[in-house]
């Protein structure tokens, strides 16, 4: 029976490995390949189909006009630096951002982040985040007015070839002024600065010399087309999203837009866009002022996503000026620039663009513990050291009264073998005399799953910033280890690199997986040992099982994993020499690989 048992648990337990490899490492690594190239598509020459671009609006309300939607996708050929050199454009050049804006709609339609490459080679291309209608997959921001319920004022649209009053470029000191004349008393001007960060501001006015007032509806859009890659997972949204005033925050998949628009009626503060892993795009209106909100889809000749703000109405008299403004966030997540977005620049609840998860209130102390030893020793991997011994401390008293009491059930291992072998064939009398003998005694016998339990925690808390916060993504740690927020490249099944070799997943088994691996196994051999066989198997097997698990999760939380075990054991073993325990690290170690006697072998 304990034989079948075992190898039923060994079977499950390779049957789950099997399993997470399949459904999450695979995935994972397949979801970062195809969005790696879709990245690099922006930079190719490839020719793709053009995408959507805002059309004529609709009645939201008898007073009022929808924002602008979706229209039907018109097919077009360019590449992007052909699409780019189809209107005359301002560039743009701040300290983190360059690209540039298109004088045709007054778009902003270029953006690529200086600070971040495609991959850990500083010599690939820049990651691009917006692009030009016409080009692959385009994705853009637009500003401007759409006219009251009966009005027939001529707007500046998508076609509407604006001057620039100054050359440019638009950099952090420099604004640019564009200027439209719509010939019928209407004079619009366009400001747009930009920060030395990742954030726009677009100012428009109106100024009218004619007869008659016109009343506008200011409005904004993000648009963009074609499929984005997403990694698809449940602890990371990806899509569109929005803190909506009262609405709260709004996380919606692609999906969920092609079962119809999402409309949020006169909202007051907050901000909307899009949202992928490492990088985002939000609209920001004016924080005091009234609006109404949408997302939106179209499948029109090709996939297209939308999100919108519409303002209350903008009256313009004769021989008066109006003005409006709103704000466009285009570039990386980096948490120290959308925290002080949010408590200089008043955006409500601009940290939410970062998913910290359910779990907030640990994993994002967790990052600040991490940054803030990276900002003291200028590496992310001593940081996740220096982390580690900063928790162990904290738990410290915790981890001590674990580890006593493991002392304490190791020292009267003999009295459990004499109770077992005095009631061999009572096992419920077996357990009354142990329970007995832990009473006592003074000893926890759960005490030795208390540093696991500690470390539930915290092992998600890292993975969390692991996963997420654009600071670790590509942060290097020493030799091989070039991003820690990545699994491990090296594999022992192809002799660390040396062998030529193309490898499936589940044989990726690295340097740090294995130390880690080790770690555990002799960390879990200065425990007492379980009496029941089949427990002890297991126990032994586990190290094994969780090298395997742990070799696709990032380097990172495995470096983690590995220096904790390493700490435990100095603290194990100094508690135990105290308690008067014999501790013999390499002779426990080396007991698993020795033949054990038959159970019915007779004694000598």
């Amino acid at each position: 029976m304990d034989n079948r048992n075992t190898i039923l648990a060994v079977a499950l337990s390779i049957l789950v490995l099997i399993g997470w490899q399949y459904f999450f490492a695979v995935p994972q690594r397949d979801a970062q390949r195809q969005q790696q190239a879709a990245q690099q598509q922006l930079n190719a020459d490839s020719k793709q189909a053009g995408a959507p671009t805002p059309g004529a609006s609709g009645v939201g309300q008898p007073s009022a006009p929808g924002a602008p939607v979706p229209a039907a996708v018109a097919p077009q050929g360019k590449t992007r630096d052909q699409a780019l050199q189809a209107s005359p454009r301002v560039k743009i050049d701040n300290p983190r951002l360059d690209g540039s804006i298109s004088l045709i709609g007054g778009r902003i339609d270029d953006v690529s982040l200086k600070d971040y490459r495609e991959t850990v080679d500083p010599k690939s291309p820049e990651i691009v985040l917006f692009a030009p209608l016409g080009g692959p997959q385009p994705y853009y921001a637009e500003f401007g007015f759409v006219n009251a319920a009966g009005g027939t004022a001529k707007l500046p649209d998508r076609n509407t070839e604006w001057k620039a009053e100054t050359p440019g470029p638009l950099t952090a000191q420099s604004p640019v002024t564009l200027v439209w004349d719509n010939g019928q008393g209407l004079t619009f001007r366009r400001t747009i600065s930009v920060d030395g960060d990742f954030m726009f501001t677009v100012k428009d006015s109106v100024a009218n010399t004619g007869s008659a007032a016109a009343t506008l509806y200011p409005y904004a859009l993000i648009s963009r087309h074609g499929e984005p890659t997403v990694s698809g997972y449940y602890i990371l949204h990806e899509g569109p999203i929005g803190f909506i005033g009262a609405e709260k925050l709004k996380e919606l998949s692609y999906k969920d837009l092609t079962n119809g628009p999402r409309t949020f009626k006169q909202n007051v503060g907050g901000w909307l866009g899009f949202t992928d892993k490492y990088w985002a795009s939000a609209l920001i209106p004016p924080q005091d002022k009234p609006y109404d909100t949408r997302f939106a889809s179209s499948t029109d000749g090709g996939k297209s996503y939308q999100s919108d703000y519409l303002l209350s109405a903008l009256t313009v008299a004769p021989g008066a000026t109006a003005e409006t403004s709103g704000r466009l966030f285009a570039g990386a997540k980096q948490v120290s620039v959308i925290d002080r977005y949010e408590s200089e620049g008043g955006v409500q609840k601009f940290e939410l663009m970062i998913d910290w998860g359910w779990f907030h209130f640990l994993t994002k102390p967790m990052f600040y513990a991490l940054d803030f030893f990276f900002k003291l020793i200028g590496n992310f991997g001593l940081a996740i050291l220096a982390v580690t011994v900063i928790v162990k401390l904290l738990f410290f008293p915790l981890a001590n009264k674990s580890y006593v009491s493991m002392s304490k059930m190791k020292l009267v291992q003999p009295e459990m073998a004499k109770i077992k072998d005095r009631f061999p064939d009572d096992k419920q009398r077996q357990q009354q005399e142990l329970m007995e003998l832990y009473k006592k005694e003074k000893i926890n016998p759960l005490a030795g799953c208390l540093p696991i339990l500690i470390q539930i925690p915290v092992f998600f808390s890292l993975y969390k910033v692991l996963f997420v916060t654009i600071e670790m993504r590509h942060a290097p740690f020493y030799g091989w280890i070039k991003d820690l927020a990545a699994p491990d490249p090296t594999s022992l099944f192809n002799l660390f690199g040396l062998i030529p070799l193309d490898l499936p997943h589940f044989l990726m088994i690295g340097v740090w997986p294995i130390l880690m691996g080790i770690t555990m196994f002799v960390q879990m051999r200065l425990n007492p040992a379980p009496p029941d066989p089949t427990q002890a198997m297991i126990f032994n097997w586990m190290p094994l099982f969780f090298t395997f698990l742990l070799a696709s999760f990032p380097a990172g939380l495995v470096i983690y994993w590995t220096w904790n075990n390493l700490l435990s054991i100095l603290q194990q073993w100094v508690i135990m020499k105290r308690q008067g325990v014999k501790v013999d690290i390499i002779g426990n170690t080396l007991d698993v690989f020795k033949k054990k006697p038959a159970a019915d072998a007779p004694k000598t």
